[in-house]
């Protein structure tokens, strides 16, 4: 992206948000154990979108008049040593096509010159305590109550810009899935009984590194798939697991993609696992067809749902009509999340700024277990970019709260399910564009059909 594109988005901005100064604070680095031992750093995604500054402790400042100040930290001389030579606040401000620099000591008199005169600062939501206590010490509130002043017209403007991708954006997320493709089949081409999910996870990570890119997120890469947020990786893969890999990388501009594929590590599903990953298969085949401008997220999670309850109907673990069993809610024992999520410059775009991202003003999420995971309901529009991932899966937790409840039992067939437990579980992700006549999968293909995943395997 070139200063010309960063000073379009924020003209934009202020054009949605026009009365009152926009103040749009980069991410600063956080201590791992101690001071000189940080965290990887990651800039905030907000603020790479409007200002593309990769640097920390940096603050831009949007006036009403139009007018922007980029603030920053004063040159530490001793810096260059230790990590090379780093582009100034004038370099930095030229590439973001900002016109003036300050040092950042000189923000705070301008916050309160602005507060004095009757003026507002709209800022977003914070997502970390130490934004919390910069934007409390510069706008004279406690962290506390920081949150709460939050500006609400600067969310929705946010949100709504930073929904559409660009052409731009699409193949910046295009790079980071041609990676992450790769990676999928050389993890493909690795897992065999006998290797651990550690080698598996070290795949993932090779590939990525070896292109310039990060991992978007903790890679997920276990046999125990029904534990949908398992990022240990201590088992070693033995004939008859299935293992679940969703990982993503992240390309230098900081945009993401998002994949998962379940496989059969003996490189053949068995009986069972074939009908549950056909169910999987179906259902997010349902779901992308579903997928188009002016349908709703929510419509796409119910189609999947019914692909699922149908397919469970037909394997002998639920009874009854697919409709009558998804009204009821029983299926999602097996199917407990979301359809999916926004993807773009965060893996799950823009949550940060909460419900506003997934729903419209006035839409609430669903009380109903598994629906009220929904993460996006809204109506599709061109030039969204979204994950489509049902699942299937057997979480013994689960199942014997619910049997022992007696939920739906008219409905589940407990026993029957019993005799699945130890499968684990399957997903299968890809990201997908809405477009102006329906949608697109993005990326190169990745093995998913049942033949193709075994031709991969150990291959």
């Amino acid at each position: 992206m070139d200063a010309a594109t960063y000073q379009a988005r924020r003209r934009t901005l202020r054009e949605s948000v026009p009365e009152g100064a926009i103040l749009l604070p980069a991410n600063g680095e956080a201590p791992r154990n101690y001071e000189d031992n940080p965290y990887p750093f990651r800039q905030d995604s907000s603020f790479l979108y409007y200002v593309g500054i990769k640097e920390p402790d940096y603050v831009v400042l949007l006036e009403e008049d139009g007018a922007e100040v980029l603030y920053g930290p004063p040159r530490d001389p001793d810096a260059d040593v230790w990590f090379g030579p780093r582009p100034g606040p004038e370099e930095l401000a030229g590439g973001a096509g900002i016109g003036r620099c300050a040092d950042v000591a000189e923000l705070r008199r301008r916050i309160a010159a602005i507060r004095g005169a009757g003026g507002t600062v709209h800022y977003l939501p914070a997502y970390r305590a130490d934004r919390r206590v910069q934007l409390g010490d510069l706008l004279g509130l406690a962290p506390s109550h920081v949150d709460g002043a939050a500006s609400s017209a600067l969310v929705r403007a946010v949100v709504e810009q930073r929904s559409i991708k660009t052409d731009a954006e699409i193949a910046e997320i295009e790079g980071a899935l041609a990676v992450t493709a790769d990676a999928y089949r050389q993890v493909m081409a690795t897992a065999r009984p006998g290797r651990t999910e550690a080698e598996i996870a070290a795949v993932l990570q090779g590939v990525a590194l070896a292109r310039g890119m990060e991992q978007a997120f903790p890679p997920i890469v276990t046999i125990r798939g029904e534990v949908l947020h398992n990022t240990g990786c201590t088992n070693a893969l033995s004939e008859g697991d299935l293992l679940l890999v969703d990982s993503g990388a992240e390309a230098p501009s900081g945009y993401a993609s998002d994949i998962t594929r379940t496989m059969p590590v003996a490189g053949r599903f068995d009986a069972r696992q074939r009908d549950v990953y056909r169910v999987v298969l179906a259902a997010q085949e349902a779901a992308i067809d579903t997928a188009s401008p002016g349908t709703s997220n929510r419509e796409v999670h119910m189609a999947a749902a019914r692909t699922i309850a149908e397919g469970l109907i037909d394997i002998g673990l639920l009874t009854g009509d697919a409709e009558s069993v998804v009204a009821a809610g029983a299926h999602a024992l097996f199917f407990v999340h979301g359809i999916g999520h926004m993807l773009g410059l965060d893996v799950h775009d823009m949550e940060d700024l909460g419900d506003v991202v997934g729903y419209e003003e006035g839409d609430v999420r669903s009380e109903q277990f598994g629906l009220n995971f929904l993460r996006l309901a809204r109506p599709l529009e061109p030039g969204f970019v979204i994950t489509i991932e049902p699942g299937v899966y057997f979480n013994p937790a689960l199942v014997d709260r619910w049997q022992a409840a007696g939920r739906h039992r008219d409905m589940i067939r407990y026993e029957r399910v019993r005799s699945f437990m130890g499968l684990g579980g399957v997903r299968i992700e890809d990201d997908v564009l809405i477009t102006d006549s329906g949608r697109r999968v993005l990326g190169p293909g990745i093995p998913k059909t049942v033949e193709d995943v075994e031709d991969a395997v150990g291959d």
